[in-house]
């Protein structure tokens, strides 16, 4: 049976952005184990006593029910090249636990992570949402892999804007950031555009 995983930015004790974190995981629940009842993830996730306020991740794996649940320390993983790797099989429209879709990528390759191309169009990295910088707005990928709970969060309140892009649009940028439920981009470190290679 499939394996869901849940990744929460816990900062000050709280969970982040748990509204879009509550909707991804109950849309998972309800498409793939038909699965109606509503759980608020608030609700159900007891924070440690013992967490002091830094930034924790909180991991939650589940199928039918919440499996484990564990607090791990976060750090920003340093990222500044990219390499593009195109695959247009590839499919991870749900945060599936197993990951085998993306490691079978990272086969001879010395960047720090990859930037995925599908059908022709930029897609994500093997484990956040990409954003693009023109000089005057922040651009990202009509068709992610993972609609991740940062980037709705960051599009419904309108600080980046969905575009349809390929590899050669990226001419048009000056940089590049990952985010993702523990990175925001105004924390994400610069990725300059001649830092992601084919």
């Amino acid at each position: 049976m499939c394996q869901f995983i849940e990744t929460i930015k816990v900062q000050n004790k709280e969970l982040q952005n748990i509204t879009y974190h509550n909707l991804r995981f109950n849309k998972t629940r309800k498409d793939f184990l038909t699965l109606k009842e509503f759980v608020d993830l608030k609700q159900v996730i007891q924070i440690p006593d013992n967490l002091d306020n830094k930034i924790y991740k909180c991991r939650i794996i589940y199928s039918e029910t919440i499996n484990k649940v564990e607090f791990l320390p976060y750090k920003i993983k340093p990222v500044s090249t990219l390499q593009i790797i195109a695959d247009d099989l590839i499919d991870y429209s749900y945060k599936f636990l197993d990951r085998t879709c993306f490691e079978k990528l990272f086969k001879e390759i010395k960047t720090d992570d990859i930037l995925i191309v599908k059908n022709g169009y930029i897609t994500d990295t093997s484990f956040s949402n990409i954003a693009f910088f023109d000089g005057i707005k922040w651009l990202t990928p009509l068709k992610p892999l993972l609609y991740g709970t940062k980037l709705s969060f960051l599009i419904n309140n309108n600080q980046i804007y969905f575009e349809e892009l390929q590899i050669k649009d990226l001419k048009k940028f000056k940089e590049a950031k990952l985010i993702n439920a523990l990175l925001d981009l105004e924390d994400s470190p610069s990725i300059l555009i001649k830092n992601i290679i084919y």
